[in-house]
């Protein structure tokens, strides 16, 4: 690559979902100075005896950078996963134990070889993983009357009537994400471990979101050093069918389309202060939507108090705040609502520099970039068909 004027800039390989005797290698490489990628590319494919795939492609010249399309689209990047996964690191609480290590890589294997489309994978838990999840289920479960936002409280419920949502049981992601797509269209995809931010928003643009299938340590139940099935569903899946909620965490995903690092960045910072650790405002009183506090006891109690520093939330300002992701948050922001927060995120989006628009097709579940004449007509036709609905309607109720 070298002669190409082609620089290496990351490599990693893996054991072949299709066959274990082969390998995978992903490669990440800085073309700047080079036009010669597609010659590279073509060498390679004619060299080598394996398949040779581009998954992306970031051009200066290119109007439109490359991101998800189709919801089809989202298998290409749902495995490279930045931590985790079937590998623990050393202060982990499993890492000395083997059986723990090798539950987690059946885990590891199930979100691997998943592809959208398919039946998610039910998973048969074990006596002590029940035995973790009914621990943290019990002691969350006391506070969300009085600390958890009314959304969540409203549908938690429903849960328990339709997704076996119990302190014995530990729901299986397809029951669940069919019922959300019922609900808001929302469904759940299993993933081994966590992704970049970038990709982990794409997601949420498609009304995706990413979740563990694995639960935590059982010398631990309180504690997670990373999200697990307790996070994700007793903290997560609640305000996923909460029509409002939904839409707002699907303008931070689209926000995030074709957006320059830095602002990957910043959508990912407002991200952890509202979908992960956000408060609101609910008559005189404030109270907790974030997953992040939702499914830990301590930090669900500490946020109420008068110990962490609260502020409005204006994504200008939220998105530049520094966090600590391994102690309790000294500083929360309060959404007036999950409306005006859904506004103030698309205010942000606007600031973006990006020279086109997206919008999420619901029918054909694609992002249609809207850079011409003719999406922008495609639109204005769309938009007049729901109006004609709304005055239609109006009319029938006077």
């Amino acid at each position: 690559m070298n002669e190409k004027g082609i620089n290496l800039m990351h490599i990693e390989s893996r054991p072949s979902r299709l066959n274990n005797q082969e390998f995978e290698f992903f490669i990440s490489v800085d073309t700047s100075y080079s036009k010669s990628l597609d010659e590279v590319i073509e060498g390679l494919r004619t060299e080598i005896s394996g398949h040779v795939h581009e998954l992306s492609r970031n051009k200066q010249k290119d109007t439109v950078p490359w991101f998800p399309n189709d919801i089809q689209d989202l298998d290409r990047f749902a495995n490279q996963i930045l931590s985790y996964g079937s590998e623990l690191d050393s202060d982990h609480p499993g890492f000395t134990d083997p059986v723990y290590r090798t539950r987690r890589k059946e885990f590891a294997d199930i979100a691997y070889n998943y592809r959208h489309g398919q039946v998610i994978p039910k998973v048969e838990y074990t006596a002590e993983e029940k035995a973790t999840w009914s621990t943290v289920f019990n002691e969350l479960k006391t506070l969300y009357p009085t600390h958890a936002c009314r959304e969540h409280n409203r549908v938690f419920p429903l849960l328990e009537q339709y997704c076996g949502y119990r302190q014995d049981n530990i729901p299986q992601l397809e029951d669940i994400s069919r019922y959300l797509q019922s609900c808001t269209g929302f469904r759940l995809r299993p993933v081994a471990g966590l992704l970049s931010s970038r990709d982990f928003l794409a997601g949420l643009a498609f009304r995706v979101f990413h979740s563990t299938q694995y639960i935590r340590h059982q010398s631990k139940p309180m504690y997670t050093p990373e999200p697990d099935i307790c996070h994700e569903l007793l903290g997560h899946v609640p305000l996923f069918a909460d029509p409002t909620f939904a839409q707002f965490s699907q303008e931070i995903g689209l926000a995030s389309l074709g957006a320059p690092d830095e602002y990957i960045e910043r959508l990912a910072t407002v991200y952890w202060f509202t979908v992960e650790f956000g408060l609101c405002k609910q008559g005189s009183e404030i109270k907790a939507y974030g997953a992040g506090l939702l499914s830990s006891f301590g930090e669900l109690q500490y946020c109420l108090t008068d110990k962490p520093k609260i502020q409005p939330f204006d994504p200008a300002k939220t998105s530049l705040q520094k966090y600590p992701i391994t102690e309790f948050q000294p500083i929360y922001f309060v959404a007036e609502s999950f409306d005006d927060a859904k506004e103030r995120v698309r205010r942000f989006a606007d600031t973006i520099p990006r020279p086109f628009s997206v919008r999420y097709n619901a029918y054909t579940q694609s992002i249609e970039v809207l850079d011409n004449t003719q999406q922008l007509r495609n639109l204005a036709d769309n938009i007049s068909g729901e109006i004609g609905i709304l005055c239609n309607a109006l009319r029938k109720m006077e």
